[in-house]
């Protein structure tokens, strides 16, 4: 039976890195409390659910967070969205800012992104957030959450990442992308396989590590992954109960497996934390 990466866990010892960190700002002068602000078009279930996690996390550090929530009504274009975003950019007050994702169809969620002060880009994924950490480690610094996440959850295990096979299975700009992005700076040998990747077990049964962030339950199966492999399991849905599920036949892999993570209960706990994580840093990094 596999080892299981818990999230919780991983969690916490990131909220006490997060303490360490303000502890040590205010030694040096920092009085302000850490002030996240997250935008939100429509009324989206599944981005309900995640601002509902991150005003809570805000809440038990003691940070400030707002949600303004604009109507898709309210919002008929691109350019107004933006304007948001850049009234937001102006206060000071305000040292972290996220667009929540997935945006309205009739919106460019691209410009958008590209529209936020990248020293208040808590989500990492502006440009220039995301061409820094494609010039490797020593450039990371707001990095991308769900995928500073897995890098930090493989840390934790003590699973090396330099010289192994590692599958990831989702090419979005939010997970995928970045989480091979930032397996690579850590000289892993990254495979990226998207919808269009024919024959998923050519790809998965050789590999060391496979990270799944496709949101199709139950995707991965065990006849996929060789024996020892680590499993990251970064998707999750909800079925018609309202129950949660990952990408990984859960039960079954983790029979073959030396190391998996849950779902609920593993990377998304991580994806939080290191939100928390940036806000802090942004918050302080004027000191």
């Amino acid at each position: 039976m596999a080892q299981i990466m818990d999230g919780v866990e991983v969690a916490k010892s990131i909220y006490e890195g997060i303490e360490k960190s303000l502890v040590s700002a205010r030694k040096s002068g920092y009085i302000g409390v850490p002030k996240l602000v997250i935008v939100m078009v429509g009324h989206n279930p599944s981005s309900s659910i995640y601002v509902q996690q991150k005003i809570k996390a805000c809440k038990e550090l003691g940070f400030e967070c707002e949600l303004h929530l604009q109507e898709e009504a309210d919002v008929e274009s691109t350019a107004e969205l933006v304007k948001i975003v850049e009234k937001l950019n102006s206060q000071k007050d305000v040292n972290g800012i996220i667009v929540q994702l997935p945006l309205p169809a009739y919106i460019d969620k691209n410009l958008v992104i590209a529209a936020i002060d990248p020293k208040k880009d808590v989500d990492g994924l502006t440009p220039g957030n995301i061409g820094k950490t494609f010039l490797g480690v020593e450039f990371e610094y707001l990095t991308p959450c769900t995928a500073t996440g897995v890098v930090r959850m493989m840390e934790y295990y003590g699973i090396e990442l330099a010289g192994k096979k590692v599958v990831v299975i989702g090419a979005g700009i939010v997970a995928g992308k970045p989480i091979a992005l930032m397996l690579a700076n850590r000289r892993a040998t990254v495979t990226i396989c998207n919808s269009k990747t024919s024959d998923l077990k050519n790809y998965t049964a050789d590999a060391d590590i496979v990270v799944v962030a496709v949101g199709v339950a139950g995707l991965l199966k065990a006849s996929m992954v060789k024996k020892g492999a680590v499993i990251v399991d970064v998707g999750i849905t909800k079925d018609g109960l309202g129950k949660l599920h990952g990408d990984v036949d859960f039960a079954n892999v983790s029979k073959k497996v030396a190391y998996i993570s849950p779902v609920p209960g593993g990377v998304g706990k991580l994806t939080v934390a290191c939100l928390m994580e940036n806000l802090v840093k942004a918050a302080i990094s004027h000191l």
